[in-house]
């Protein structure tokens, strides 16, 4: 079925990510409580680098992303990590914004929409 939704990981509340019709969503991921914005950075892209793997895919595909942070007064330490990570040649188009994350202990939460073809 050409237009067949796949859905990721999928949980209870949620899937990890869900591919339509040549586009997958991922998830908003976080990183471990406590840990310091670069190193809850370092996890929520390893995590999206694992769900991309686990289409086919990889970051050069990815379209847009949002980042949210708890402060904003951390964007250079976040921006920091991104920029190790992110493909020259290949960057997303990409939002940053600051907002109350679930708990208080995240500090970081970044929302991927990639293309799979």
């Amino acid at each position: 079925m050409a237009n067949e939704i796949k859905r990721i990981g999928v949980g209870a509340r949620m899937s990890e990510a869900v591919a339509y019709n040549g586009i997958v969503w991922l998830a908003g991921q976080v990183g471990n409580p406590g840990d310091s914005v670069a190193d809850q950075t370092r996890t929520c892209l390893a995590e999206v680098d694992r769900i991309l793997a686990e289409v086919g895919i990889d970051k050069t595909r990815i379209l847009s992303t949002q980042i949210w942070m708890a402060d904003m007064a951390d964007f250079a330490e976040m921006n920091a990590v991104w920029d190790a990570w992110v493909p020259q040649g290949n960057t997303p188009a990409r939002a940053t914004g600051e907002a109350k994350l679930a708990t208080p202990e995240y500090k970081v939460e970044i929302i991927v929409t990639a293309a799979l073809n």
